[in-house]
């Protein structure tokens, strides 16, 4: 069985493929369990997460990811996420090929933001802020560049460093692109808010959003995870990946819940439903919305099977 490595896995997934995969797969389907999650104590460190998610096209693919989320290794100059994707065949089990998982996650986590904005963003979006500094921060701008017809990336990061890093690969590829220094004002300048942390405090504040702007909420996946304050979700037309995984785990969602300023019905689609035209989307060009997603194995899955395939060919 052969093994891909996170370069080969980049380089047989274009940004404009894997986000038509993911909207071809989020429309038709698949069997998706509940993922497993598990915190894990590490002395000296916070805490560490393993996940492991299945997925499977019955008859033709079976895939499963082992993931491992170690908040403190970017202290170490260490991916935060790292993992393996093994990918079988759905009428056999036999394995077909291994594959590095954080390069997936990576890819399908920003290709699923920018699906998502291709429906809730406004046409006319050019100006983008990227909030983080990982490994997301630096694919964001390329994946939401795949949907719209982007002028201008800001990046902001509690690290100025890290952040002009990543705004000088933008600016190699030829994108005008700048590190934002106040967020606040950038947050009310852009078209498009990115979130992409593991923060456990909100970053972005309703009171800094103006009427039109899409606000895309991708870092948090625990419930005690936050990246937007309670006026932001307040505000919102609020959108999801998937009910059931954003619901269960999404701290910018489930902290106000908690407080009775959202409900559980407030959610107005998640991306099955915009993929398959049950919900248009953004409806004028005033209303402020968001995407709140947590992960999908399903979206793991579409990127599996188009690196394979993409792969088997070259």
């Amino acid at each position: 069985m052969h093994y891909i490595d996170g370069d080969t896995v980049g380089r047989n997934l274009g940004w404009q493929d894997i986000v038509e995969a993911l909207r071809k797969m989020f429309a038709e389907g698949c069997e998706a369990p509940p993922r497993h999650h598990h915190g894990m104590d590490i002395p000296g460190q916070q805490q560490a997460t393993l996940l492991l998610m299945p997925a499977w096209l019955p008859g033709k693919y079976v895939g499963l990811k082992q993931l491992n989320v170690y908040p403190d290794n970017s202290k170490r100059g260490l991916p935060t996420i790292t993992g393996n994707y093994l990918l079988m065949d759905g009428t056999s089990g036999v394995p077909l090929i291994s594959m590095d998982a954080g390069e997936l996650t990576a890819r399908r986590t920003a290709a699923a933001s920018a699906l998502a904005a291709d429906y809730l963003s406004r046409k006319d979006a050019k100006k983008l802020l990227i909030v983080g500094s990982g490994r997301l921060a630096g694919y964001l701008g390329f994946a939401h560049g795949a949907v719209r017809d982007l002028e201008e990336i800001r990046i902001w990061a509690r690290s100025p460093g890290k952040s002009r890093k990543i705004t000088e690969e933008y600016q190699k590829a030829g994108i005008t692109c700048s590190v934002s220094e106040n967020l606040e004002k950038d947050a009310s300048w852009a078209d498009i808010i990115s979130c992409a942390t593991l923060s456990t405090e909100p970053l972005i504040k309703g009171k800094w959003l103006r009427p039109g702007v899409h606000v895309d909420l991708i870092g948090s996946f625990k419930p005690t995870m936050r990246e937007s304050d309670d006026e932001v979700i307040v505000r919102s037309e609020v959108f999801v990946d998937t009910r059931e995984g954003a619901l269960a785990e999404a701290g910018d969602l489930l902290s106000p819940m908690e407080k009775k300023l959202f409900k559980a019905e407030d959610v107005v689609a998640d991306l099955s439903e915009l993929t398959r035209g049950a919900h248009p989307g953004r409806k004028t060009g005033e209303e402020i919305t968001l995407f709140k997603s947590v992960g999908a194995s399903l979206e793991d899955l579409a990127a599996a099977i188009l690196c394979y395939e993409n792969w088997r060919k070259s």
